[in-house]
């Protein structure tokens, strides 16, 4: 598979990372990663109430554009160029279902599944024992398949906040390490 970013560059604040930031904001803790940070908008939130906030995201330019809000931005895919244990990963997943990656930022493969699956397991490797996972998911996507597949990789999850849009239930899941 390959990544071809032809839409869009990086993901610019909507509605779905407004609802994230409000949950977030009451996080605290050593380290926290936001794994597919875009504009660095989550990854900013984090900064008030954690020692070292680190940003990464497939995109160059989208880490050009999140520099300009956090200092310690890291071009990678998900959490894999990084050596350190996080007591907060975030990820506001591109999981929409789809047949290819034609948008990075949305585009989750074969019902929503594939793409935030590689996300999690690469956070699994850098979060710490006990450590928490939140992430946002869809009704768009089987967002039941991924918490049983999440369960399957030895977290405990559950839904922490939804909110019904137009067309979709934004999910916003909670996976303990």
């Amino acid at each position: 598979m390959q990544n071809k970013l032809t839409k869009t560059e990086h993901y610019s604040p909507a509605e779905d990372t407004i609802f994230f930031a409000n949950y977030i904001e009451r996080e605290k803790g050593n380290n926290a990663l936001d794994i597919g940070t875009g504009s660095g908008y989550l990854a900013n939130v984090l900064v008030p109430n954690f020692n070292l906030v680190v940003a990464t995201d497939i995109s160059y330019n989208s880490i050009k554009i999140a520099h300009l809000v956090i200092d310690n931005c890291v071009c990678c895919n998900a959490a894999d160029a990084l050596c350190i244990d996080f007591d907060l990963v975030i990820c506001n997943m591109p999981y929409l279902p789809s047949d290819e990656i034609v948008d990075a930022t949305v585009d989750g493969l074969h019902e929503g599944l594939e793409v935030p699956m590689r996300i999690i397991k690469a956070a699994k490797d850098v979060l710490k024992k006990n450590g928490k996972m939140i992430f946002l998911t869809s009704s768009l996507a089987n967002y039941n398949k991924l918490l049983e597949l999440t369960e399957s990789l030895g977290f405990q999850t559950k839904i922490v906040a939804t909110k019904k849009m137009f067309f979709e239930e934004l999910i916003l899941v909670e996976a303990i390490k």
